[in-house]
């Protein structure tokens, strides 16, 4: 009894002053409680830029799948973009195994004068693919610009990239497709074709192509 009256004498004798306690003692406990151990607060502090950059990694991520799963053709009318990429429903393709020069490369003609050999390579595609929609592209592969590379066909069945290199507008790449387009550079080599027009019989070892 006596002990009892000693706690009770100190936290006060007062109700007022008791129920003080114990509201601070609860306050201390209930801090202890929630701070501590496996109840520890998770509370993190917002930052504006965390939802912005879980938005951009989900994006980039959906555009590489996208990218990675149109691997099948792509039929449409094709824009042309230079004399060996076109783009078709919003697509750019590469075609394949060919090199064309730049809409801005000029080369020589049989006089030696200059003309824009990479713009006329850009017409002359467009006015081969214009003559027979829609275009149809088939998946090859993607370049390391991530674009599509492939083989393109007319509407009548004609292969885009094989004309693109026996009328000398575009160039066979050895490297790319081992020779699949050789027999077709020969045949516009020996006619003086496009771009080898510059040149005549033997003395056509290239293209007179000027960076």
């Amino acid at each position: 009894m006596k002990d009892a009256n000693r706690a009770h004498g100190a936290l006060g004798s007062s109700p007022e002053q008791r129920a003080g306690w114990t509201r601070m003692i609860g306050s201390r406990i209930a801090a202890k409680t929630l701070t501590g151990g496996p109840c520890r607060s998770q509370k993190r502090r917002y930052s504006p830029w965390f939802p912005a950059r879980i938005v951009a990694v989900a994006l980039a991520l959906l555009a590489t799948a996208v990218a990675a799963a149109q691997t099948g053709p792509i039929i449409g009318d094709a824009a042309v973009i230079d004399g060996d990429t076109i783009e078709i429903a919003g697509e750019r393709v590469q075609l394949y195994g060919v090199d064309a020069p730049e809409d801005w490369q000029f080369c020589l003609d049989q006089s030696g004068t200059d003309y824009r050999c990479g713009k006329e390579s850009s017409l002359a595609l467009d006015a081969f693919l214009s003559a027979s929609r829609p275009t149809r592209c088939e998946f090859s592969g993607r370049d390391r610009y991530g674009r599509y590379v492939g083989t393109c066909f007319r509407a009548d069945g004609k292969d885009v990239n094989r004309w693109m290199v026996e009328s000398g507008y575009a160039i066979n790449r050895d490297n790319h497709n081992r020779g699949l387009y050789g027999a077709a550079q020969e045949m516009a080599r020996s006619i003086g074709a496009g771009m080898w027009r510059g040149q005549s019989g033997a003395e056509r070892s290239g293209p007179g192509v000027e960076e």
